[in-house]
């Protein structure tokens, strides 16, 4: 379900947030068990985090870079993605892991599964702050057509249920900096992961 604007009541407290996420677990362009380094720059908050080892992908309780747990997910984070889970019609969504994704002009996140977290049954929340994007929300295999949204600040996407395992990327960011966040798409996305 696309929530059109449903973040953007809480646009100044939610970029606070990010800015205090990222003073305590600065942004990182992780490298794929492949050897590739990611486009996009990536931090996390909550109990849990995403991370990539020269092993796979998994989520951990700190940061590997610091050893310091993840900084704990702030309360307006928490009331966004249960709020957008709940109008969605996900009713008790507690995520404990945020992924925060900083997008800058030509980066992108290739087609793939969110599929490192014990149960399926919970949805994926997915804010979009700053520069317009073009989300791909494909099939449950790689190789299926793929249906395109733009996504613009305050924008929510929330899938789950059926569409749980459904790919899903963003095409190469480019377009008209943001008032705010100049040439930035900050992209903060909920999971229950534990």
């Amino acid at each position: 379900m696309l929530l059109r604007g449903f973040a953007l009541s809480m646009e100044a407290a939610l970029l606070h947030a990010v800015d205090e996420m990222c003073d305590q677990a600065p942004m990182r362009n992780m490298v794929t068990p492949g050897g590739h380094r990611m486009s996009v720059g990536m931090t996390n908050c909550g109990d849990l985090g995403w991370i990539s080892t020269p092993h796979g992908y998994r989520y951990a309780s700190k940061d590997p870079e610091s050893g310091n747990p993840w900084p704990a997910m702030p309360e307006c984070f928490l009331q966004l993605a249960a709020s957008a889970a709940q109008a969605a019609g996900f009713d008790g969504f507690r995520p404990d892991a945020c992924l925060i994704n900083c997008y800058e002009p030509g980066s992108r996140l290739t087609l793939h599964q969110d599929k490192n977290e014990r149960d399926f049954a919970q949805p994926i929340v997915s804010v979009s702050l700053g520069m317009s994007a073009v989300f791909q929300f494909g099939g449950l295999k790689r190789s299926a057509p793929c249906g395109k949204l733009l996504l613009e600040h305050g924008d929510v996407v929330v899938w789950g249920r059926e569409d749980r395992l459904r790919f899903h990327g963003v095409l190469p960011l480019k377009g008209e900096p943001h008032p705010r966040l100049g040439e930035r798409r900050i992209n903060l996305t909920f999971r229950k992961a534990g």
